[in-house]
């Protein structure tokens, strides 16, 4: 057990109970305890395999390379980035209930965890409700354009996941702020 870590948990204003039961499933699975990036970080043969992650509305598992493992229980969450995926938490109970599918989840990330996700070439289209805005507003173009590419693929996931095009405009509403401040979507 990392003694950064530790303090990590024990600084925690949110999640803690939940942050230490992901702890001991993690380390039960053989994981080397790191602390990379502000969070604990468990490696495997110095891959990274998974971080424990708090946000204000959830705490999350999120799988380095989740992209590669099997989903069965279609617990994995798409979040941004290509090749990371996150199971979501917003109660201890959940976690404890999901333990032995989570042990499998994790021991299927560490066999993987030498192995490469192919990532793709052509990003997802930009939602024409999106497209508009930056034609509208340049300065809204120029700050889409200097986030970096996970934030910026992340916004479109999010404005494309709605079904329709008055959701979809809303939402674009809603992020423009964020983006004009150089901000992701979970900044």
């Amino acid at each position: 057990m990392n003694p950064k870590v530790d303090e990590y948990l024990r600084k925690a204003k949110k999640w803690q109970e939940e942050f230490k039961k992901l702890r001991m499933i993690i380390l039960d699975c053989g994981l080397t305890e790191e602390f990379k990036w502000g969070k604990p970080c468990y490696t495997f043969q110095k891959s990274n395999v998974v971080i424990i992650q708090g946000f204000k509305e959830f705490c999350a598992l999120l799988f380095c390379k989740g992209a590669l493992l099997n989903d069965p229980k279609c617990l994995l969450k798409q979040f941004g980035w290509q090749a990371a995926r996150r199971i979501p938490y917003t109660n201890v109970r959940e976690i404890v209930e999901m333990e032995p599918i989570l042990k499998a989840y994790i021991h299927e990330a560490k066999d993987k965890a030498g192995l490469e996700v192919k990532f793709k070439k052509d990003p997802e289209p930009i939602p024409e409700e999106f497209q508009n805005k930056l034609d509208e507003i340049p300065a809204l173009k120029t700050a889409f354009d200097a986030l970096t590419p996970g934030r910026q693929r992340a916004y479109i996931l999010y404005f494309s996941g709605a079904k329709q095009s008055k959701t979809r405009e809303s939402r674009v509403e809603k992020c423009m702020q964020q983006i004009l401040n150089g901000k992701g979507l979970n900044d």
